[in-house]
């Protein structure tokens, strides 16, 4: 599955929507303004909210929190040692297991791993429209929203850290 992601253009606050390859509008990100760390929803196309995405607040480093009905999926933070490529660690809930964000998050290349195995592929270079990203969801059994919250919570922090949001 593939969708694609127009990038915010003017901050956090700003809501986008996402589509599947062929055109249609899949999920919302509804970015929430004016809180005291960074929120965003993402909603399907009838407005229900599938994934809530915040900062964590008093944490070390940098750190998004994702939540599924309330309760915790995943913690998404960058790895300490990191040296040519971004790599983030991703945590899920069940506590036992993590998966791998690695590439170069900032110019919208990077894959998503789970034990070496590829999930997804997150690229500019299949589109030519501006300002959009791809999220190639390469797992038929994998969680397109939470992959695609991942993206978007991965090259939030990268944005933030390089000072850009």
């Amino acid at each position: 599955m593939r969708f694609l992601v127009r990038d915010r253009l003017l901050g956090f606050g700003d809501d986008y929507w996402i589509e599947d390859d062929r055109g249609n509008r899949v999920f919302l990100v509804d970015g929430k303004a004016m809180r005291l760390r960074d929120t965003f929803e993402l909603k399907d196309t009838q407005g229900r909210v599938l994934i809530d995405i915040r900062q964590k607040m008093l944490a070390l480093r940098d750190t998004m929190v994702i939540e599924r009905d309330g309760a915790p999926l995943a913690k998404i933070r960058r790895k300490r040692l990191s040296l040519l490529r971004n790599h983030y660690r991703v945590s899920l809930a069940d506590g036992s297991t993590e998966l791998d964000v690695s590439g170069k998050i900032l110019d919208r290349e990077f894959a998503v791993e789970y034990d070496g195995e590829l999930l997804a592929v997150v690229s500019r270079r299949w589109l030519h429209v501006r300002e959009t990203y791809g999220v190639d969801v390469v797992r038929d059994d994998a969680d397109p929203a939470l992959l695609i919250a991942v993206a978007v919570c991965v090259i939030h922090l990268a944005e933030k850290e390089r000072g850009e949001d």
